[in-house]
């Protein structure tokens, strides 16, 4: 049978590995609070009345789209503009002249009704913009071409202008709403951290029942392995409890009798029976589940820079367009030229490229983050993290593996340090305690050839011991030199001083009653984390760790980095706290977790950044998630970022700048020299546009991070 040690006396045992991740459960009677929001927008934003994408869905727009699409592929082949451009003839016969007309309408009734729904709440709202515009441009573009298909006015019809302008708007919008509509995702990934059945104890025995029935004052068994289903007070039984998910605690943590328990944390090998103490909305984790509601709720919402873009050119253009009217009329010109003009200007200053001039670029860039390792779930983030003041880490499994490992050894009588790690995994080899698995897990990262233990056995609160290749070996920490009355050499000591000073447990390696080795073992830094650190402050971020564990570890870990600011010993109610004090001084806040306990703090930060190996909450939770779980990525976030910005200004310019030029001219202003640009050609220049806007956007795939 093998042994487990869980007497090792660790001093200054603070460090430890992160959070294992919760299994099982599904929905449970803990109450989900859900945003109010729509579409992942808060609900106390003060625009949130003139949503443009209220009641829309990313399947709405994909449908509208491709029927929209299929229908005016027709509507473009049989247009007499674009057979002339081309230089082909299409088939004549009886109807054809109404393919344009009668498709046309469908496109706009089906396709285009969505914006001149938008555009009403926007204007009843007061604040025109993207929606706005494109339904007044393809309303008077219905309009005006039927009232030049009836013969009322002697002009060219804008059909496939119409179709065309309606299917581009539609693919852009469905482009944009698939990073939308994701709020709730977190709280539901926290509900499953609950299981769905308990074990109560009674007078006539044992009954399973579902966790909805909980009361305070039940008592309930929790065996080896389960999460507990409710907060509560151990009445028998200990065991170590994992509560890294919940607490940030980065070990287990000892529960015997008074202890108190909390619902969602996993047991280890005992058995407990834990009086309930707390059920439903009253328990700790139904707390942190609020946390992040109010997080998502009070996050305000992102003004995109095509809408304001749309809103400028909104009023630019029915200016344009009424002073075109009015001023040929006050020349003396016909009203079928002035009505012309007036159109040709409303349809050249469309948005066809700047409905698309964001959405590309989004679409562009965070195919090159996943090409990277970098998950865009909110694309608010990504807009946001070229501003980026300061970084918050976690430290547990996000600068730190989130396992033990030997992060410093000293030896005594010249003996090599490759030899002590070698004999000491060979004796912690049957141990099942996590300090023992960092120190084989050192050996085995070494490349070791661990010899076998003859003999291992569990010293009751002080140890182990074991037989290997014919010698006598005891590991534990002061306890067992106690017991042994083992002579400790100066350097010894002093190097388990150090390590207790940083908060790192100190094992000793006894040979004849003498210590020859000692081991500093904590929670190991990652290798990339130096890195990550020196490259956001080579890109003037400030870096900061947020930590539940005790100040000597944080301490320590953050003198190695060369973090500029620490917060240690830091509860989950305390941690978007934290966030919110970074913020108070003015500065733009990204959040990089991997617990459960870090989600409140990811959704509060501008940016919240998730460690894709940490649990499903803090993914759901982040903004962005690290699929290789490399802090070296949070550095190429801020050059994503940045790039992509560039990109979205520069392509609003090629959008919508142009019309510095193509509206006066829409509008007639060099109409004596016979220079006049009919709505055919405005739409020409619209679609030139959008090609610019589409070749810039490709671009950004050159980026390298």
């Amino acid at each position: 049978m093998t042994a487990r040690r869980s007497d090792h006396e660790h001093a200054g045992d603070d460090a430890g590995p992160g959070s294992q991740e919760a299994s099982g459960g599904h929905e449970h009677g803990a109450a989900v609070a859900e945003p109010t929001g729509h579409c992942g927008h808060e609900a106390h934003d003060p625009h949130a009345g003139h949503d443009k994408h209220e009641g829309h869905t990313p399947e709405m727009f994909r449908d509208r789209f491709w029927l929209s699409a299929i229908l005016t592929l027709p509507v473009v082949f049989w247009s007499e503009h674009i057979q002339e451009l081309l230089g082909y003839q299409a088939p004549v016969f009886p109807g054809s002249d109404w393919i344009g007309p009668v498709l046309g309408t469908v496109v706009f009734f089906y396709g285009g009704w969505v914006f001149v729904q938008g555009a009403w709440h926007e204007l009843r709202a007061r604040l025109p913009g993207m929606m706005t515009l494109i339904a007044l441009a393809i309303s008077v573009a219905f309009v005006f071409s039927w009232v030049v298909q009836v013969g009322l006015i002697e002009a060219a019809a804008l059909w496939w202008e119409l179709a065309t302008l309606v299917s581009i708007m539609l693919l852009g919008h469905w482009i944009e709403m698939r990073s939308i509509d994701q709020a709730r995702g977190a709280l539901q990934e926290l509900a499953k951290l609950l299981p769905d059945m308990a074990t109560r104890v009674t007078d006539d025995g044992e009954e399973t029942v579902p966790v909805t029935e909980l009361r305070d004052g039940d008592l309930i068994l929790v065996r080896p392995g389960e999460s507990v289903p409710a907060d509560g007070v151990v009445r028998r039984g200990a065991s170590d409890v994992n509560e890294a998910m919940i607490t940030g605690e980065s070990r287990p943590v000892k529960k015997e009798e008074g202890a108190e328990v909390i619902a969602g944390t996993i047991n280890g090998e005992g058995s407990l029976r834990v009086e309930v103490t707390g059920t439903g909305e009253d328990t700790k984790l139904s707390g942190i589940m609020r946390l992040v509601s109010e997080a998502q709720q009070s996050k305000s919402r992102a003004q995109h820079l095509a809408d304001r873009a749309a809103q400028l050119l909104t009023g630019v253009a029915l200016g344009a367009g009424v002073l075109t009217l009015v001023v040929w009329q006050l020349l003396g010109a016909d009203i079928d030229f002035s009505i012309v003009r007036t159109v040709t200007v409303l349809v050249i200053a469309c948005p066809h490229a700047l409905g698309l001039a964001v959405p590309l670029v989004v679409a562009i860039s965070t195919t090159l983050g996943a090409q990277s390792g970098l998950l865009i779930r909110d694309r608010r983030g990504l807009e946001e993290a070229r501003e980026l003041d300061a970084v918050i880490f976690d430290k547990t499994g996000t600068l730190t593996l989130g396992e033990f490992r030997v992060v410093d050894l000293a030896v005594a009588n010249g003996d090599a340090e490759d030899e002590a790690l070698r004999i000491a995994a060979a004796v912690e080899s049957e141990s099942e305690h996590p300090i023992a698995r960092g120190i084989v897990k050192t050996a085995q990262d070494k490349g070791m050839e661990i010899p076998s233990a003859d003999g291992f056995r569990a010293i009751t609160g002080k140890g182990v011991a074991a037989s290997v290749e014919g010698v006598e070996y005891h590991m534990g920490g002061p306890a067992l030199l106690e017991q042994e009355d083992a002579k400790v050499p100066d350097a010894l000591r002093k190097a388990a001083e150090r390590a207790a000073d940083r908060g790192q447990a100190a094992i000793y390696l006894l040979r004849d009653g003498k210590a020859v080795a000692v081991f500093a073992v904590a929670d190991a830094i990652r290798e990339e984390s130096r890195e990550a650190i020196h490259a956001l402050h080579e890109r003037g971020v400030e870096v900061a760790m947020l930590t539940g564990d005790a100040w000597a570890v944080a301490r320590a870990v953050a003198e190695e980095l060369g973090i500029d600011t620490v917060f240690a010993e830091v509860l989950p109610e305390d941690k978007a706290s934290k966030v919110r004090e970074l913020q108070a001084q003015g500065k733009k806040v990204a959040m990089v977790g991997d617990g459960v306990n870090d989600a409140p703090a990811l959704a509060t930060a501008e940016i919240g950044i998730a460690i894709g190996a940490g649990t499903d909450v803090a993914v759901e939770a982040g903004h962005i998630v690290l699929v290789r779980s490399d802090p070296r990525d949070i550095p190429r976030i801020v050059t994503l970022s940045r790039a992509t910005y560039r990109k979205m200004v520069q392509n609003l310019w090629w959008a919508a700048g142009y019309n510095i030029f193509a509206i006066p001219l829409a509008a007639g202003v060099l109409a004596a020299w016979g220079i006049l640009l009919t709505p055919a050609l405005g739409a020409v220049f619209m679609s030139a546009s959008t090609v610019i806007v589409a070749i810039n956007a490709q671009f950004l795939k050159r980026l390298e991070l």
